[in-house]
């Protein structure tokens, strides 16, 4: 057990001093390993390579990548957020409701956490500027907006948990929907109070939305609302009625983008070309790191990591509700310096036959877990919302004014989490009703 011990601080030490995750995981791996089975180390861990090879619902992965790759170059995201201008711009905060509304229905259609924040940041920054928000509230309404990828349905965070925890994909992300529209309801709810309290500047000019007619206006909403709902409702709908599974469902919404993108009229070669690369780079990484992560928890577990964690939970006393609270706690923790993929790589394997053994239902426990998830993906130091903004930002927007603006966001995470572990129903009912219909 003192090998395993030494597992997890040896891995933070190659992370931080700027090794890959997926190798820092492999080195750890290795050199655990060789003191668990010696000379059939690399047999071992070869083993657990394919296991994660072979592991056929995390082939899903690729096509949900796919789907928002096409869908960042569809030109669907700018109706989108025009349509959300036109109907939630004259409110109070209007252009920041405008962005996390767009968010949440491109979330719904991306799956992809990062595709959603790039995307948004992209439109929603001159905007803002434009209309003299702070630098701040922009920066964390547009982190806020992104991270609804983890949360919202479909999750690529999510088809990862499910395989790893041996759950069911549409089970997991039905109870995901629910806690997603209270996110929402807050995110937006605080956004109309901020811009009561402290509304932006005025501007002294027109926007061109208020010369619109009603019939110009319908007509805008129509046509931009009317395919992304139907391709949201083709990947949900065709996955929670059991009609197909995560991959077929996946498969789906990637040839629906493709129809979405010829529909607009911006398919090319070299679009797809360009597609393509996207998808072959980030599913690589994270399929990489799905390996890496079970070679590393299958040596951990080699040298009595699950006895020394077994032993730590008894020693300390805690009862369901303790255990719980410490289990996403070490989620929380390692989310300030590991992104989401090793998070879920090194959490899940550990936790689920605990939370099974304690009758626990996976379901509930699943969706506190990705919020927790989704909290410290806006968490600073290693806060990879921010990375993903700041690579997009203008020059005047700081890394400081960055931080400050999701700290609200942050909050409203937790009143979520929250809310959620005082009324599991809010996980567990939605999965009872509409799963398999």
């Amino acid at each position: 057990m003192s090998v395993a011990a030494f597992m997890f601080p040896l891995l933070f030490v190659l992370v931080l001093t700027g090794i890959p995750i997926a190798f820092s995981l492999i080195v750890v791996s290795a050199g655990a390993g060789l003191l668990a089975f010696g000379p059939h180390v690399f047999g071992q861990l070869y083993g657990s390579f394919y296991s994660a090879a072979t592991n056929f619902i995390l082939s899903a992965i690729p096509m949900f990548v796919l789907m928002g790759a096409i869908l960042e170059r569809s030109g669907i995201a700018e109706r989108l957020f025009r349509v959300m201008q036109i109907w939630l711009g004259r409110l109070p905060g209007g252009l920041a409701v405008a962005t996390i509304a767009m968010g949440a229905v491109f979330a719904a259609a991306a799956g992809v956490v990062g595709a959603v924040e790039v995307m948004i940041g992209m439109m929603a920054i001159p905007a803002m500027q434009r209309y003299r928000y702070k630098n701040s509230l922009i920066a964390g309404t547009i982190c806020a907006g992104g991270s609804l990828g983890t949360m919202i349905p479909p999750s690529v965070i999510a088809v990862m948990y499910a395989a790893l925890a041996q759950i069911s994909v549409g089970e997991l992300l039905a109870g995901m929907m629910l806690p997603g529209l209270l996110m929402i309801v807050l995110f937006i709810a605080y956004l109309i109070i901020q811009g009561m309290i402290d509304p932006p500047e005025p501007v002294d000019f027109v926007d061109d939305i208020a010369t619109m007619s009603l019939r110009e206006k319908l007509w805008v909403t129509l046509t931009s609302m009317l395919p992304i709902c139907a391709l949201i409702f083709a990947v949900l709908g065709s996955l929670l009625a059991g009609i197909a599974s995560p991959t077929e469902a996946a498969a789906v919404g990637a040839v629906g983008a493709l129809l979405l993108c010829i529909l607009y009229g911006r398919f090319s070669l070299t679009m797809l070309r360009e597609s393509l690369k996207i998808t072959v780079r980030i599913s690589a990484m994270i399929l990489l790191i799905v390996a890496a992560g079970t070679m590393f928890m299958g040596t951990f577990a080699a040298n009595g990591g699950s006895r020394l964690i077994r032993d730590a939970v008894e020693a300390a006393g805690f009862g369901n509700a303790g255990m719980i609270v410490f289990f996403l706690l070490i989620v929380l923790l390692l989310g300030f310096v590991l992104d989401w993929t090793a998070n879920v790589l090194i959490c899940v394997p550990l936790f689920a036959p605990f939370i099974r053994q304690a009758g626990i239902d996976p379901i509930w426990f699943g969706t506190m877990a990705i919020i927790v998830i989704q909290t410290s993906y806006l968490t600073p130091p290693m806060a990879s919302s921010i990375f993903y903004l700041k690579s997009i930002a203008p020059p005047d927007m700081t890394y400081g004014q960055m931080c400050r603006g999701v700290v609200p966001f942050i909050l409203l995470q937790l009143a979520t989490l929250a809310i959620v572990a005082l009324f599991p129903a809010l996980a567990t009912w939605l999965p009872s009703q509409i799963v398999g219909f």
